[in-house]
């Protein structure tokens, strides 16, 4: 059996906010396995323990850049908010964004080699971001993109600079920035329940077909159980079906049926989404709670 440490139940309580000995628990009941015991505590604890998708994880900022045909949308990484405040850094992120709208790189490694001068480093933006490392102090990435240039129109928005939002459509640009505006806010995963990712339905199915065993209701019922939940996921998590953010009377689809307006994908960017950001100091506040428990 693994040994369970204070800083593996600091980390699995800051992805879920669940209680830590709910937390020492689920991983012991999962022997270990981080991924496994937030499933666990899903189910013991339903949305309590969902949190993390909402939680930024690390610091930075999101920019846009539309112009044209093209636009993109871009995630630059720093290891402080106070840095993501930084000009400097505004300015590469900046440049990045426009770039990549108007180069079309492949991908990161693509991106860094093309040329760009800014504060007195160049002459490619590797050597950029190398040069702000050393005038700012801290490690800064990019970490992705996304590039739009396939013939519709494109609307963004940018919630501060940790939330950005591209939307491609055809029709009302009041609707798509709208729409925007909705996706920064409401952060659906796919546009339609089809277009959810299997890996995503996998797991909610998995999650819902243990709490339907645990509610000890017959097969036949278990399983209605499930796919009720399954739908509801999915509903939940897709943009045309949510209720529209600034009138919940209708769902989104039926405000751009209206608008005569008709969204052909998007790109939702939160800064730090999917990073761990471990903290010492807290580790160190569980590891004494657990002491204490102990009597030691």
């Amino acid at each position: 059996m693994s040994v369970i440490t204070a800083s593996m139940v600091a980390e699995l309580r800051a992805k879920t906010d669940a209680p830590m000995m709910e937390c020492k628990k689920a991983l012991t009941e999962a022997d270990g396995d981080l991924g496994r015991a937030e499933e666990i505590l899903r189910v013991k604890l339903g949305n309590k323990a969902s949190k993390a998708a909402s939680r930024v994880t690390a610091e930075g900022v999101v920019a846009a850049h539309v112009g044209g045909a093209a636009g993109a949308l871009v995630e630059v990484n720093c290891e402080t908010d106070f840095v993501s405040k930084n000009e400097s850094f505004l300015a590469l992120a900046r440049a990045c964004a426009q770039l990549v709208a108007e180069r079309n790189p492949a991908d990161v490694a693509a991106l860094a080699a093309l040329p760009l001068a800014q504060d007195g480093f160049g002459p490619t933006v590797e050597d950029v971001r190398k040069g702000l490392i050393g005038k700012i102090g801290e490690n800064l990435s990019i970490r992705r993109f996304r590039r739009y240039a396939g013939g519709g129109a494109l609307a963004h928005y940018l919630h501060g600079t940790r939330i950005g939002v591209i939307v491609e459509y055809s029709g009302s640009a009041t609707a798509a920035k709208d729409v925007a505006m909705h996706v920064a806010a409401m952060k659906p995963v796919a546009l339609a329940a089809a277009d959810v990712p299997a890996d995503l339905v996998d797991k909610e199915r998995k999650i819902a077909a243990e709490k339907a065993a645990e509610s000890g209701k017959p097969a036949e019922i278990a399983a209605k159980m499930v796919e009720g939940a399954v739908q509801k996921y999915l509903k939940e998590v897709s943009l045309l079906p949510q209720p529209f953010v600034k009138n919940d009377k209708q769902s989104v689809e039926q405000m751009l049926k209206e608008a005569g307006t008709t969204v052909r994908g998007f790109t939702l960017y939160v800064v730090g989404e999917g990073i761990d950001k471990r903290s010492g100091d807290f580790a160190a506040e569980v590891a004494a709670q657990v002491a204490a428990a102990k009597g030691q």
